[in-house]
């Protein structure tokens, strides 16, 4: 009998490397369309390109070190919080994981029993999960979001700068929209597939604001290029 198969464990650096591909698409694409939106040539689109591409990947990758951090220290400082509360009352410890095993539909005996067979066996561990909502599973890891932020952003960001490159520059706005739509559904679905999720749900998602961002930036473009001509 096989054992069904969950995605939960992976949630931490699909969402990184989710989040990181999808803007390195959007925003480098949304600037690369503004600057063509008020440029009749390649090199300040190339250049717009390039700079977006390598900001955005520090800008991910700083950004998401600072906050998966942030969410390291909290939960460290919660542990360290419970391991004192049971070192100095683990009576009324002990009374708190039962009253949370009741809650969940145990009767108060059987509920005790567990409590006393996890705190036996580990009661920081069993504190941790079932109290605090801490496990392995969901541990933040602020280097390895940091990396799969950082270079996903440029396996998306990267995109763009190839149509910059080679695109046509009269047509170039209507380039990059069409295959940033294109690059974005197919991110969506590898990462629906990726995380078991609906695909189809997922690809109309991002394209539908990826659109939105997109035109925004590109009404910006023309109406500097107004403005200025």
């Amino acid at each position: 009998m096989e054992l069904e198969e969950h995605y939960t464990k992976r949630t931490g650096w699909l969402r990184a490397t989710v989040l990181g591909a999808n803007d390195g698409i959007i925003s480098t694409t949304s600037l690369v369309i503004g600057i063509a939106a008020a440029s009749d040539t390649r090199s300040p689109i190339i250049l717009a390109a390039l700079a977006g591409l390598v900001a955005g990947a520090l800008s991910m990758a700083a950004g998401e070190y600072v906050s998966v951090s942030s969410q390291a220290d909290i939960e460290t400082a919660d542990l360290a919080r419970e391991k004192i509360e049971l070192e100095t009352m683990p009576e009324v410890e002990l009374k708190e994981l039962a009253k949370i095993y009741v809650a969940q539909g145990l009767d108060q005996n059987l509920a005790m029993q567990v409590a006393i067979q996890l705190t036996a066996k580990d009661a920081l561990e069993a504190h941790a999960r079932d109290e605090l909502g801490i496990n392995e599973h969901t541990q933040p890891k602020p280097l390895q979001a940091a990396m799969a932020s950082g270079a996903s952003f440029i396996s998306g960001g990267i995109l763009p700068f190839l149509v910059a490159l080679l695109a046509p520059i009269k047509s170039m706005v209507f380039y990059q929209y069409g295959f940033a739509i294109v690059f974005l559904a197919l991110s969506a679905a590898i990462a629906a597939k990726a995380g078991g999720s609906d695909m189809m749900k997922a690809i109309i998602r991002i394209c539908f604001w990826g659109t939105v961002a997109m035109v925004v930036t590109a009404l910006a473009g023309y109406i500097f290029d107004a403005k200025t001509s």
